[in-house]
């Protein structure tokens, strides 16, 4: 642990009280850290903003504290957030973010919970080999389980692709560069094939990450494009379904308490 702050966190291991909180959900998007600090805790109040990476300390209706954290986008960005948290004493994090879904029955507007990621990140292997084992924690994840069947969200189970790039590494041809490199050509439905739910750009990274500094780590996302039909985001479920994944995260620690 660390008594001074930490270089992009902003914030030490004093700032976080006398019981600091061990758990932390992590979004990419700092809004969403704002969003559930300022929904699901009492006496919430900002750690820092420094670098967009805005941290919110608070405590649960059971009165179990708990850190709301950006990582920012992608696995490089992450994989700082995730170290400097570890420093500070979080022992569990659960990533709470989007994704495309590449299943015909994995809707927009449900959520996925990972139990597992095929990695193709570059930040991973600086982390752990190719062959390490990108895992979630198996109690994490049956909490999160659990928590979407007390609340009646739909979820589903199973394999993402956590890759690095939102636009070629998901075999996005409606962008700047259309014409993509002959081994993403067709990689979707190659995924497909082996069961992969769907495609998001963190979970590999912090699911080997978990493994190598030993903590536990669990991820749920929100499924806002259905890849099967379209490429575009949809943008109007978007609201619900991003709630929805939060409270199922929010559930799980409260359940874990």
């Amino acid at each position: 642990m660390t008594s001074k702050p930490l270089y992009h966190l902003g914030f030490e291991q004093d700032d976080l009280g006398t019981v600091p909180p061990t758990i932390a959900l992590l979004s990419g998007d700092p809004e969403r850290s704002r969003f559930i600090a300022e929904t699901y805790l009492k006496g919430d109040r900002l750690l820092s903003a420094n670098r967009g990476l805005n941290s919110y300390i608070g405590n649960l209706a059971n009165g179990r504290s708990l850190l709301a954290a950006t990582s920012g986008m992608g696995a490089p960005s992450l994989s700082i957030v995730v170290n400097e948290l570890v420093q500070l004493g979080i022992r569990q994090i659960i990533r709470v973010g989007t994704c495309g879904s590449i299943q015909d029955y994995v809707p927009a507007g449900s959520v996925v919970i990972s139990q597992a990621a095929l990695c193709r990140q570059g930040a991973a292997n600086d982390i752990a080999p190719v062959e390490y084992p990108a895992a979630a924690d198996p109690f994490l994840t049956v909490a999160l389980v659990q928590a979407a069947r007390e609340l009646g969200v739909e979820y589903h189970l199973g394999i993402t692709a956590s890759v690095d790039t939102f636009y070629e590494g998901q075999e996005r041809v409606d962008s700047a560069n259309p014409h993509l490199m002959r081994s993403l050509q067709g990689i979707t439905a190659e995924y497909r094939r082996l069961n992969i739910l769907n495609y998001e750009m963190e979970s590999g990274t912090l699911f080997k990450m978990a493994g190598v500094y030993k903590f536990a780590a669990a991820c749920i996302c929100a499924v806002v494009a259905q890849r099967t039909s379209s490429e575009e985001v949809l943008l109007e479920q978007k609201e619900d379904t991003v709630s929805n994944a939060i409270a199922v995260a929010i559930k799980a620690v409260e359940n874990l308490a």
